[in-house]
């Protein structure tokens, strides 16, 4: 958090400018086309019209067009261009500026800024130097902000002294301080605010030569603020850039004045956010591209930081739509390209670090369960061997049954049942590493399924008969099936003994075979404690028994039904269990006939 804060304190104190102008421009020329106040008409001195007059209009032309103008009573007459530039002797030039003088207001608007005490500067040559002129200069962007040549701003005020368009809105709006209009700001000495711009041609223009020789309604002038300009081409110096195009003509002097006033009438310049919010909403933007860099993977991070970007950038543009409110963009998005590049590296070092441990661990592991396996098959194979002799000498021994006590059978019983469950353990290890170390093929064979079901039936008895539990077998007539003969036996032998082991004394099991849907089914039934639900979804998993199974006194490794599923599984098959705590379990398996 503190080197996002210091990032986006540093971020901050660096002029953006350019890109800021860039997402203003953005955002200007797509929202919808700000309302007019109804109050500026604009008129050009356009090709047709200097086609008609075969030339530019002399001072006779200007005056007979101001003729015209004062018939309608417009409010004001604002020319965008110097009238010094108009042709015509000195008694002609005398004329017009006699003739601006019955319109109720006459003024030139001059791209001058005087500093005070050159307010002479403002003076026009005689015989002009009685029409009145007011300072309303263009801004491009040319030595500062954006330095693009396009124009954004008006300027306000001048050393407290306001500028024409303030004054000509204010006869509207009634608007006398510039605390009451919106989106003004402090520059060097003057107030200067942005240009709430509408698009070339909003304002539609009227020839010049048309409104001189009465060829259009002249009532619709009538208490307007009319701007006249020149539109012929000839110069770029009657043209500014907009927001909306770069072009060197892209808009006339005379529609920038047009835009500024309405923007001042209707108090919609856009208003920007102030420093502060620039900057907590930079530092929390650069927090959160730490917090989602360090913390979050790479893909879900980029993810994360585009729709950052992308819901920005739409609050963004909504405020700038709804409330003309100006949030800064440049800073926060520059704060995220920074953070992001600088702790990529950073997240880069702390993964291969990670990677190298958890190789180094993994290695280690490797190497660990290696040695178990070794160990786990030696001490299985070793442990074989005596275990044999003590089976065999077992069978000698009880062979003799007539020279044996109660007490001694009972004990040799115990002997035989507990080298029984060490044998059916070892066995199970064994099988285990072979798993574990894929060992393990099929050699399949075309086998009768009743028949392998019989001889675990078979083997089994022994175990039932001394429970009381009776095996109930019923076999439906099947074809074969390719199976590997010992791992399916192993299945079934595990479910018939587990059936056993777990059911009371007294009790019967049935196992089923059939047909169905192309699949061979073969089903173990109990009457015995039954599993919890909670319990099911694990009973498959390796070394996992029930709480009830290690607390009662019935013995067993936890891998008889991970090794039966193994197996089936092998043989593309399916093995699930359905059981009723207290009232038994049905284990289920289903094996496919063309295999």
């Amino acid at each position: 958090m503190a080197f996002a804060m210091a990032v986006a304190f540093v971020i901050c104190q660096v002029r953006l400018d350019y890109i800021e102008a860039l997402t203003y421009d953005f955002r200007l020329a797509y929202k919808p086309i700000s309302p007019t106040s109804g109050h500026v008409e604009t008129i050009f001195i356009d090709k047709s019209s200097m086609n008609e007059l075969q030339g530019e209009p002399d001072a006779n032309d200007h005056a007979r067009f101001l003729e015209q103008l004062a018939k309608a009573q417009p409010r004001a007459v604002v020319y965008a261009f110097n009238p010094e530039e108009i042709d015509g002797t000195a008694e002609e030039l005398k004329n017009f500026a006699m003739t601006s003088e019955i319109l109720p207001a006459f003024y030139y608007a001059a791209n001058l800024l005087p500093k005070p005490g050159h307010e002479n500067m403002l003076k026009l040559s005689p015989p002009l130097e009685n029409i009145p002129v007011y300072p309303a200069p263009k801004t491009a962007d040319l030595n500062i902000f954006a330095k693009d040549g396009v124009t954004r701003r008006f300027i306000f005020s001048f050393d407290g002294q306001p500028v024409l368009h303030p004054l000509l809105a204010r006869s509207y709006n009634g608007l006398q301080f510039e605390e009451d209009y919106r989106g003004v700001f402090d520059f060097y000495d003057t107030k200067q605010a942005y240009i709430d711009f509408r698009p070339t041609g909003t304002y539609k223009p009227t020839s010049f030569y048309d409104v001189m020789n009465e060829k259009v309604d002249l009532s619709q002038y009538s208490d307007k603020v009319i701007f006249v300009g020149k539109d012929s081409l000839e110069t770029s110096k009657h043209y500014i850039k907009t927001p909306f195009s770069r072009a060197l003509a892209a808009m006339t002097n005379a529609e920038m004045h047009a835009n500024i006033l309405d923007t001042l009438i209707l108090n919609r310049s856009p208003k920007l956010s102030s420093a502060v919010q620039n900057y907590v909403l930079t530092a929390l933007i650069s927090i959160l591209t730490v917090f989602v860099v360090l913390t979050l993977r790479p893909t879900h991070g980029l993810l994360i930081l585009g729709a950052t970007v992308f819901g920005f950038a739409l609050i963004c543009h909504l405020l700038f739509i709804t409330l003309g409110v100006w949030i800064e963009m440049a800073h926060p998005l520059l704060a995220i390209f920074i953070c992001y590049y600088f702790f990529i590296p950073y997240r880069l070092i702390i993964e291969n670090r990670r990677s190298w441990e958890y190789y180094q661990r993994n290695k280690l592991l490797t190497q660990v369960e290696e040695l178990k396996s070794n160990f786990l098959r030696m001490m299985s194979h070793d442990l074989k061997t005596p275990l044999a002799r003590i089976q065999g000498m077992l069978e000698i021994i009880l062979r003799k049954k007539e020279n044996l006590s109660n007490e001694q059978r009972r004990a040799l019983r115990t002997i035989e049942d507990s080298t029984f469950e060490l044998s059916e353990f070892i066995g199970s290890i064994l099988n285990l590493g072979r798993i574990e170390s894929k060992e393990i093929k099929l050699n399949l064979k075309s086998k009768d399924i009743n028949s392998l079901m019989n001889q675990v039936v078979k083997k089994c008895d022994y175990l039932a008969e001394r429970k009381g539990i009776k095996i109930i077998t019923e076999l439906e007539p099947m074809f074969a099936v390719r199976a590997d003969e010992d791992l399916i036996k192993q299945v079934f032998t595990n479910l018939v003994e587990n059936a056993i082991k777990y059911s009371p004394n007294n009790t019967k099991i049935l196992v089923s075979t059939e047909e169905q849907n192309g699949k061979i089914v073969v089903q173990v039934a109990d009457q015995g404690r039954g599993i919890a639900q909670q319990d099911l979804p694990n009973v498959f998993t390796k070394f996992y028994r029930t709480k009830d199974v290690v607390a009662s006194d019935v013995g067993g490794s936890g891998l008889g039904l991970y090794l039966a599923k193994y197996f089936v599984e092998l043989h593309e098959g399916k093995i699930d269990v359905d059981s009723d705590l207290g009232k038994g379990s049905t284990f289920t398996v289903r094996l496919p006939l063309d295999h």
